[in-house]
């Protein structure tokens, strides 16, 4: 990640940002958003992860200029983002996208793309290769009041791509997705960083995430959770994962004393060893005339990571 004090390096940099809403006249106000940093790196895939209500689409809508924040500095390729000029390489996805429902799919694409300002004579070829792109090919005729929700989330995808921005920011774009749906929308945003392009997910689905992500930031009552390089996050600290196959029913006795987390699937064993036992497993598996199919770095799933997370920081807000 990019260092925290240089913005200028980074595709999207949000220092600070606060946000606070008064629900009632002459009552205190209460934070939506407090203190966010988030820095994403040129090129990379980032996260942004969290609960319902920890702050993720207003912290979205403050740096595209959509909320006026309380406070905060919101950035995209070195501009402020908060003024339109700022905003000229950007393509955005809603959370639920709503379109003119009399209108065909190449039409509304059509329009998104003279919005953003794509030069006319671009518009068709460009409109046709991108619901070819996002799986609408032959549905461009075809009026959106009759689109699935997952339709209109492709729908979504593609005017987030009209105008071939720099950085891309989708918020919850596998919504309402099947699972086919879903692995071409994780095509798509990996192809996306091959090209070059940045693009900040806003996701509940774990699962995309820890396959497609380079960095993440959670949040949580409006305030940043945890952040980092996701290995990093979720890799267990002084444990290594091993996957192993043994003659009979069982690890042999050397190596199970020092096994844990053990678990055996059709003759597959996997389990963990503290690190410095490492050498001493491999050899024991020799003697034993097993085979070592891999060793790698124990990791957590992101799931189990997220909930733990959560789980203390909720303990840590309610002390405050």
């Amino acid at each position: 990640m990019s260092d925290a004090r240089d913005d200028t390096s980074a595709a999207i940099a949000i220092q600070g940002a606060r946000k606070a809403y008064r629900p009632i006249v002459g009552a205190p106000s209460r934070d939506a958003v407090c203190d966010v940093t988030i820095r994403v790196a040129p090129g990379t895939i980032h996260g942004l992860l969290g609960p319902n209500g920890a702050g993720k689409t207003t912290t979205l809508k403050m740096l595209l200029g959509l909320v006026k924040p309380t406070a905060g500095t919101f950035r995209i390729m070195g501009e402020d983002s908060t003024r339109p000029a700022g905003r000229r390489d950007v393509g955005f996805m809603p959370e639920q996208p709503y379109f003119p429902q009399h209108l065909t799919a190449a039409h509304a694409l059509r329009l998104y793309a003279r919005l953003s300002g794509v030069p006319k004579g671009e518009i068709a070829s460009r409109t046709s290769a991108l619901l070819e792109r996002v799986g609408l090919a032959g549905r461009d005729r075809v009026t959106l009041d009759t689109f699935s929700r997952g339709m209109l989330q492709r729908l979504g995808i593609a005017q987030a791509l009209i105008n071939e921005p720099q950085v891309v920011i989708l918020d919850e774009p596998a919504s309402g997705l099947d699972p086919v749906g879903q692995r071409d929308v994780r095509n798509l945003m990996l192809a996306l960083r091959d090209a070059g392009v940045t693009v900040l997910l806003s996701s509940h689905q774990l699962s995309e995430v820890e396959t497609v992500c380079d960095d993440v930031t959670i949040m949580n009552a409006g305030r940043v959770a945890a952040e980092g390089v996701l290995d990093s996050l979720l890799n267990i600290e002084g444990r290594t994962s091993v996957r192993a196959r043994v003659p009979g029913d069982a690890l042999p006795p050397a190596v199970a004393s020092r096994a844990e987390s053990i678990a055996v699937s059709g003759g597959l064993w996997v389990f963990s060893v503290p690190d410095e036992s490492v050498r001493f497993v491999v050899d024991a598996m020799d003697d034993a005339g097993g085979r070592v199919v891999s060793v790698m770095p124990m990791r957590d799933s992101l799931e189990d990571y997220f909930a733990r997370l959560l789980a203390m920081t909720a303990g840590e807000v309610g002390s405050r």
